[in-house]
């Protein structure tokens, strides 16, 4: 289950993603609405928690514009305006659920899993291409009968890859979408997961792989 949290207080959104990783969540991140509008364009999300005062474009412009390209993800509106009327527009919006800050974490975690849990029947689970498939929900990538299980970098790794074959991906971008801006982690950690997927391709005898395009960066391919 991949969930998109938009809120511009970092500090905050960092916390989120550790609560919801800890549950077994793949989660991306924007801090203002132009962002948030360009990851839900790239990706398909279960679950999207947006904080209403973003800069550029605030969660309810987010939340209109998602509405109006049709998809019916569930939102779960996360802010600091607690009033009734700001609440009401949430949901004339199109929000599936209002949590006003502060909150508390059980709380904030029991309402994403029921709205993922909402979202569950109308959700593509298994991803393929060439004869490898990725079950998005166990974690799995199989190939000709056998099966090899992805930790949760190289699962989203993989995933992105398997979302958009022959994309050449840079390993900057590699870095931002999977490990976020804030990370720690040196750019080598992107080489190293990319390593660990092209091994355990070979361990299926897959009919892709992950090919490094010179100085520009790596796509899946036949």
């Amino acid at each position: 289950m991949r969930i998109l949290i938009a809120e511009d207080e970092k500090e905050l959104a960092k916390g989120l993603k550790f609560l919801l990783e800890k549950n077994k969540f793949t989660v991306d991140m924007a801090h203002d609405g132009e962002e948030a509008l360009a990851c839900f364009r790239c990706r398909d999300y279960d679950v999207v928690i947006l904080d209403i005062m973003m800069p550029k474009v605030n969660g309810l412009e987010v939340l209109r514009q998602i509405r109006e390209a049709g998809c019916g993800v569930p939102v779960l509106m996360l802010t600091a305006k607690a009033e009734i009327e700001d609440r009401v527009a949430g949901l004339e919006a199109g929000a599936d659920d209002y949590l006003p800050k502060p909150f508390a974490s059980p709380e904030f975690i029991a309402r994403v899993k029921a709205l993922s849990r909402r979202n569950a029947g109308y959700t593509e689970l298994c991803l393929s291409f060439g004869k490898v498939e990725l079950d998005c929900n166990r974690y799995e990538m199989a190939c000709g009968g056998r099966a090899v299980r992805l930790n949760n970098k190289e699962f989203q790794v993989m995933e992105l890859f398997m979302r958009n074959p022959r994309f050449v991906f840079s390993t900057a971008h590699l870095m931002d979408k999977i490990w976020g801006q804030d990370s720690e982690a040196d750019v080598s950690v992107v080489w190293t997961y990319v390593g660990f997927l092209r091994k355990k391709l070979k361990e299926l005898n897959a009919d892709i792989e992950i090919r490094t395009a010179r100085g520009a960066g790596y796509f899946l391919d036949l």
